[in-house]
């Protein structure tokens, strides 16, 4: 397939600007792919789409403030700096606004506790960078840092967004995006799923900007992806499996979880537990081995996330389905409504 069978058209409004009143009360379309039908119903009663024996994928990844804002030495001009991902020896890849402005040599400083020296220039257009600081660098960042809400949420993060632009179980501090998907689940729903016999199972995919960087070549197969760094524990990979082998289905809360396992699985089919990065781009078509439903959100045209879930769920499926969306006026994107692939 190519890029443009991914595109379609949105209206401004259905761009969910701020989350649902509550996680769990967002709207929820389950997509059968069996019938090819579609129901509406709140998210909350998702519940009653599991039975005893399934299990729950969910990504654990935690989003760190990742946008600072600095100058530049001598000239004092303002420059914002995204933070994407640690490299070795303390270096970090960056993305700077604006970037022409800022060239290998210059030295960035933010605030009073923080400054970097910019060493290098990456592929993407970005930067690498060293920091230089006092005491634990995580600690300086979550001080001064702001939420790395995505560029089509056209309003400045305001304080709830650094708990709602955040998973009830993320743990591992390592994303500068927030896996949207599980943004809808909360406490009490993930103990109504464990009481019913579902096993909620936690992996670890740190989303980069790279999952939301738009595809411009119309030959998919010529599209590469940015590597994310992820981590499937050997306990998470024996509950999948044994899921697996006792008949249970296995449900992924978003496409970073789906990419984590279908990086990891064996010639037998099998999750094997590792860790490291992943560029794995996964598009029509596809054989998945691992997962048996989906819960995603509602994507950008031509995105890479929508390409996976085409693959999963059919192209011609999917795209009904955001028909009958934009028709009843659900939220796309990351603070919108949800979809389920069953």
């Amino acid at each position: 397939m190519k890029l443009t069978n991914f595109k379609y058209e949105l209206p401004n409004e259905l761009i969910a600007q701020y989350p649902a009143e509550t996680r769990d009360g967002s709207r929820l379309m389950v997509v059968n792919r069996e019938t090819n039908e579609t129901e509406e119903m709140k998210f909350k009663d998702i519940v009653n789409q599991f039975n005893e024996g399934d299990c729950l994928v969910i990504n654990e990844t935690r989003v760190f403030p990742a946008r600072l804002m600095g100058t530049k030495d001598k000239t004092d001009a303002e420059v914002e700096i995204f933070l994407l991902r640690q490299l070795e020896g303390g270096l970090w890849e960056v993305l700077v606004k604006p970037a022409r402005k800022v060239r290998v040599g210059n030295r960035l400083s933010i605030g009073s506790e923080l400054m970097c020296d910019v060493i290098d220039n990456t592929v993407s257009g970005g930067r690498v960078v060293r920091f230089n600081f006092e005491g634990d660098f995580f600690d300086i960042i979550d001080r001064i840092g702001r939420s790395p809400l995505p560029p089509y949420v056209d309003r400045e993060p305001e304080p709830m967004d650094k708990e709602r632009y955040q998973t009830v179980y993320a743990k591992v501090r390592g994303a500068v995006a927030a896996p949207t998907a599980g943004l809808h689940f909360t406490e009490a729903l993930l103990d109504a799923l464990r009481k019913k016999g579902v096993s909620v199972v936690p992996v670890v995919l740190h989303l980069g900007l790279g999952s939301f960087r738009p595809v411009i070549v119309e030959d998919l197969g010529r599209h590469k992806m940015d590597s994310e760094y992820y981590e499937i524990s050997p306990e998470s990979a024996e509950i999948i499996n044994n899921t697996m082998k006792n008949g249970g289905k296995i449900t992924a809360v978003g496409t970073s979880v789906v990419r984590a396992l279908e990086t990891q699985v064996t010639s037998e089919g099998w999750v094997k537990p590792d860790k490291g990065w992943t560029d794995k781009f996964i598009y029509p078509p596809y054989n998945f081995k691992i997962i048996d439903r989906l819960v995603t959100n509602f994507h950008l045209p031509a995105s890479t996330l929508l390409m996976l879930i085409s693959a999963f769920a059919g192209h011609d499926l999917v795209f009904d389905a955001y028909k009958k969306a934009i028709e009843s006026k659900f939220r796309f994107y990351s603070y919108g409504d949800a979809m389920l692939v069953i």
